[in-house]
C-alpha cells in the first residue's frame, strides 16, 4: 500500500540536504510525498534584490521537486532566521492545517539541536502539531540532519545528532545531487561544510557505516505498530 510522506524543513534547499535521496526513494516506490517549506530562506540577507532573490528560490524549490518527483511545494513565508519572533501557535497551525488536509503516515524533519534557531523551532512545532490523537496518528518521524546547522552546534551530550535509524540512498544519491543542483546558489565550495563534496562525504560515511555505498541518517522520534 502506498503512504503519504510530509516533508517539514525550515528552508527551500534543508529538504534535499536533510534527506533528498530517501524522498527519491519514497516517490520511485509509489508513494505520495509533500513537502513544506515554512521560512522563505531570503529575508534575513541584506538584499536588494529581495523579490528577484525570493522568487529565484522559490522556482529552485519547484525544480528540487520536480527532481525528486514530489507534489507541488507548499510555502508558509516565515521570516527567515527570525521564527523566534513568531508565537509558536502561529507555527504550529499552519503545520496542523498542512496534516489535516494531507493525512501523512510518515514526516520528516529537523533535528531538535540544529545551530540554525529556525531548524530548532520547525522541530518543536511539527513535534507539538503531531501530538497524538484518538482520531489520527503520525506513525513514524524521523530526523534529519543537515549540514552547516547540524554539525555546528556546540557539542554537548544532550545535543549530539545520533542516528538510529539509515535509508540506503546508493541508488538515488544522483538525484539527490541534480535537486541540489537546482539550489547552485545556497551551496558553497569545498571546503566548506554545505558543498557537494562534503554531501557526498556525508553520504559516503552514513553509508559505510552500514555497509552500503551512500546513505542518509535519521534519529527515529516515533515508530508506531499496530
Amino acid at each position: 500500500m502506498n503512504k503519504k510522506i510530509l516533508v517539514v524543513a525550515a528552508h527551500p534547499d534543508d529538504e534535499v540536504l536533510g534527506c533528498g535521496g530517501t524522498i527519491a526513494r519514497h516517490t520511485d516506490s509509489g508513494d505520495e510525498v509533500h513537502i513544506l517549506i515554512l521560512a522563505d530562506g531570503v529575508s534575513s540577507r541584506n538584499t536588494k534584490h529581495f523579490k528577484k532573490d525570493l522568487d529565484s528560490r522559490l522556482q529552485s524549490t519547484y525544480a528540487a521537486c520536480k527532481c525528486l518527483n514530489t507534489q507541488s511545494p507548499i510555502f508558509q513565508g516565515l521570516p527567515d532566521n527570525r521564527m523566534d519572533t513568531i508565537a509558536l501557535l502561529d507555527i504550529v497551525q499552519p503545520i496542523e492545517r498542512v496534516i489535516e488536509k494531507i493525512k501523512p503516515s510518515i514526516i520528516y524533519t529537523h533535528h531538535n539541536s540544529d545551530l540554525n534557531i529556525d531548524h530548532q523551532l520547525t522541530h518543536q512545532s511539527v513535534i507539538t502539531a503531531c501530538r497524538p490523537q484518538v482520531a489520527f496518528i503520525i506513525q513514524e518521524i524521523y530526523c534529519f540532519e543537515i549540514l552547516s546547522s547540524t554539525e555546528w552546534v556546540a557539542p554537548s551530550s544532550k545535543n549530539q545528532f545520533i542516528p538510529n535509524h539509515f535509508v540506503d540512498i546508493s541508488n538515488t544519491f544522483n538525484r539527490k545531487i541534480e535537486a541540489l543542483d537546482e539550489y547552485s546558489m545556497e551551496m558553497r565550495e569545498y571546503p566548506h561544510s554545505r558543498s557537494i563534496k562534503s554531501v557526498e562525504a556525508l553520504a559516503i560515511h552514513r553509508g559505510t557505516s552500514m555497509g552500503m555505498k551512500y546513505a542518509e541518517a535519521f534519529v527515529t522520534e516515533r515508530t508506531l505498530v499496530r
